[in-house]
């Protein structure tokens, strides 16, 4: 049985990054919806109170992301929010650490490099050539942070590069995915035209998201039909959804603005450093780079990563191997870390804990406790 703060019976959930825990504001606004039987598009009383429901959640999510509530539209996820802002497009400049939702959506993907730190970081001695191919209509796809490492990019910086070399009709795509909720992330105060924003990695429901849309049209309706989201998104709202999204991003900038993400990094850092204590071997990826406050990626080269998972999950503790996205391939090696210039061993060695401001330092401890046992099992065997 889990509780709201996602924790069950004799287990910890440390995997966040893949999916928070269910905020009980959230729950508790999807509940409250559910008892509204109207069609947001009806005009009559039922219908209006159905809109007001999804127009409270688009302000709540605006005042989140930093930007205007005409500029949310709200979709079934942050995938759907890159396939409307990229699809269509002759070419997208991404980077390999990359979501696979940021290039999948164009006929050719021409990528960037990443540096050995984990962060993308735009600069004449390669990527001014990458971005030579670009002409009107591609697209320029950047994140935030990286999902697997928690490596943070400088937004400002790579934004402002690629708009001061790129024809005017080029579009700027931030994946703001893992940054949103945990570290400050403004929309307004950058030069992207779209940004990605998903309700369940805040603490709201799965299934729905946003795209983030700077003032601009969309060259066309992704999904056609009535016209909804301002003629942005064809499809009948999903009211239950959107409404806990907007609660969750309330509670979310609240969590922000008290500090609870700074409490976080402390306990990630106290494991970090428990683990290298007792694992000398164990690399901490990304860790001379700014990061996200909640994410260790680890590494023991040779010993797999997925194995780790099984490990641990036996033991109580649910972490992952690489991102939710990929890591029911077996065995596979991390993108991420193979573009960071890692070799296939330790790229298929890696681990993630992603933990959140309700994940308690016994938790922790009692990871780091099961972890070292294993560890110290898995060296003596390789010895």
């Amino acid at each position: 049985m889990t509780d709201l703060t996602g924790h069950t019976n004799g287990r910890a959930y440390l995997d966040w990054n893949a999916s928070a825990p269910l905020r009980p504001e959230a729950r508790d606004a999807m509940v409250r919806a559910m008892d509204e039987i109207g069609n947001p598009s009806s005009v009559h009383a039922e219908g209006r109170k159905a809109k007001a429901i999804v127009e409270r959640a688009r302000a709540q999510v605006a005042d989140l992301v930093g930007c205007d509530s005409a500029e949310v539209v709200f979709t079934s996820g942050a995938t759907e929010a890159a396939s409307a802002a990229l699809a269509g497009r002759d070419i997208v400049v991404a980077s390999k650490a990359d979501h696979d939702c940021l290039w999948e959506n164009a006929s050719k993907s021409v990528f960037i490099e990443v540096g050995g730190d984990g962060a993308v970081y735009l600069d004449d001695s390669f990527d001014v050539e990458c971005l030579c191919f670009v002409h009107d209509d591609d697209a320029v796809a950047v994140s935030s942070a990286q999902s697997e490492t928690g490596v943070m990019h400088d937004l400002q910086h790579n934004l402002s590069y690629a708009r001061e070399r790129l024809p005017e009709g080029v579009a700027l795509v931030v994946d703001a995915v893992q940054t949103l909720g945990k570290a400050k992330f403004r929309f307004g105060d950058i030069l992207a035209d779209f940004a990605l924003v998903s309700g369940h990695k805040i603490g709201g429901p799965k299934g729905v998201g946003a795209l983030i849309v700077n003032g601009a049209s969309m060259p066309s309706a992704h999904i056609k039909g009535g016209g909804q989201e301002q003629n942005r998104r064809a499809g009948t709202e999903n009211v239950f959804g959107i409404a806990g999204f907007g609660a969750a991003a309330e509670a979310a900038k609240r969590d922000l603005e008290a500090g609870a993400w700074d409490e976080v990094a402390e306990r990630r850092n106290n494991l970090e450093t428990t683990l290298k204590d007792a694992a000398p071997d164990l690399l901490i990826i990304g860790a001379n780079a700014p990061r996200l406050p909640n994410t260790s990626c680890v590494a023991i080269p040779g010993w797999k990563g997925e194995t780790q998972v099984m490990q641990m999950d036996l033991s109580g503790y649910a972490i992952s191997a690489g991102s939710a996205c990929s890591s029911g391939k077996v065995n596979r090696a991390s993108r991420a870390l193979l573009a960071m210039g890692y070799d296939e061993i330790t790229a298929s060695s890696a681990i993630r804990v992603s933990i959140g401001p309700t994940t308690t330092a016994a938790e922790l401890q009692g990871f780091a406790n099961a972890w070292i046992t294993a560890y110290q099992r898995w060296k003596a065997k390789a010895a």
